[in-house]
This record gives structure tokens, sequence and C-alpha cells, in this order.
């Protein structure tokens, strides 16, 4: 199936890594173009070689309230055109409610769920006429996660934010979709269960196919939710997650 997405251009923040970088890899393997972001220099420059000629890179922290404008512009730049966004952020570090202070929920809430809104306001008036916005978010919008309070608090909000953003930017034609990434086999993933490799083997026996995603089996999903082959899927939020989530 042709996605359409030859000669378009998107945005993916958290593109150096995970699954920020695994979408870009499917936009760019469908003939997108792309700019990607990563909080160092070092990151951005290894995926854009990684990448190709189809992709730019920008060093920025989704928490940094000039960075979504300064985003949004770099692709206008670089390609004249902006055709949708991925909204990636890495995860807040393990956490429980009442052992995680004021500085580290205010920290979440920057990155995870206010840079995620900005971003979101700055693309929209440059998103082409049939555009694209979506947000990773995660399971714990359906179930939380043990110990990561700080997620599990944030996600779900953003997850209602998708929701009305796609009520707002819809009678124009443009469309907003979440996406709930389940146990998928990232560098962040492998470090939480390096912790607890016990807890790993019985995160695997709840998963309907016994196994983790791989990065590109979300990536495929992403772009696919991002082209115009997915032009009437809008307000939901989709899980890649191997039969994880219980609930309907």
């Amino acid at each position: 199936m042709d996605l359409g997405l030859e000669g378009r251009a998107f945005l993916v923040t958290g593109g150096t890594r995970g699954l920020g970088f695994a979408t870009a890899e499917a936009l760019v393997e469908e003939g997108a173009r792309v700019v990607v972001t990563g909080r160092t220099e070092e990151g951005v420059r290894s995926a854009v070689e990684s990448l190709g000629d189809q992709a730019t890179g920008v060093a920025a922290d989704n928490g940094d309230p000039d960075a979504a404008g300064r985003l949004v512009d770099a692709v206008v730049s670089a390609y004249g055109r902006l055709d949708g966004v991925l909204v990636s952020v890495g995860g807040p570090a393990p956490s429980s409610v009442l052992t995680t202070g004021d500085d580290a929920w205010r920290a979440g809430f920057e990155s995870v769920f206010l840079g995620a809104v900005r971003i979101a306001r700055a693309a929209v008036p440059a998103l082409s006429a049939d555009g694209a916005i979506a947000m990773v978010l995660s399971s714990s919008v359906r179930s939380p996660i043990p110990g990561l309070a700080v997620s599990n608090g944030l996600r779900p909000g953003l997850a209602m934010v998708v929701k009305e953003l796609a009520d707002e930017i819809g009678p124009k034609g443009r469309r907003a979709v979440g996406i709930m990434p389940g146990r998928i086999a990232t560098e962040r993933l492998a470090r939480i269960d390096a912790a607890n490799p016990a807890g790993a083997e019985r995160n695997t026996a709840t998963i309907p196919l016994r196994r983790y995603g791989a990065p590109p089996e979300f990536g495929r999903v992403a772009a696919f939710l991002l082209s115009p082959a997915a032009a009437y899927v809008t307000g939901c939020v989709v899980p890649v997650d191997g039969g994880l989530i219980r609930a309907l």
C-alpha cells in the first residue's frame, strides 16, 4: 500500500533514538523528509547520518518554552512545508506518588505535557491542509505502570488533549491522534528491566504475543497514522502493545 508520503515533510521530536527514531526511519523509507530533534548535538548528528539525505536535525529539549516555534520554523525553512508532527519525549524517571518531590513533578509536566501542547500549538498554523499531529503516549493512559507515578499522572491528561485537539482542527481537515506503545524494546525499557530481571520475565508473560515489540513495529504504525492513508483516523488513541492492554 502506498501511504502517500513521498515528498512530504515531518517534524519528529525525540527522533534520535527509540520510538521517535523508528518513526523517522519509517517515514524516510516511504519517501518523506524529516527534521529530527534530540537533546544533544551528537545524538542529532548520529541520527541524521543514519537516516540519510532526506533528514536534517535540530538539538532541542521539548521542555524548553522556545523550542516549539524554533522546530516548526526549521521544518518549513528546510523543506518549505509541514505535513505532520510526531511528538515523542523520553519518559520521566521511575517514581512514586509519595516520594516524588514538586520539582520532579514540574519537570515532568514541562517536558511530557506542556512541551507537547506547545509543539502542537506552534505546528497547527503551518500544517498542511490534510496534516496530522501524533503524540506518543503510553499504556498508562489505560492502566498505571507500577513505579512510574509521574508518567502515570501525565499521560492520561495528554490523551484528552489529543481528543480536544482533534475537535479543534478537524473542521479544516487536519487530524490529531495518540499512540500508546506497550512494552517496546527501547534503550529505556532495557534500563528499567536491567534493574529487575524477574519483573521483565513476568511482563513478557502478560503480553498475548509473549514478546516485547520491536521499535520498527511501532514506527510503521506511527508512519501510517501520520500519512494520508489514515485520512479518516482522528481523535483516537491507538495501542501498539501486542495485546497487553486488557481494556477496550
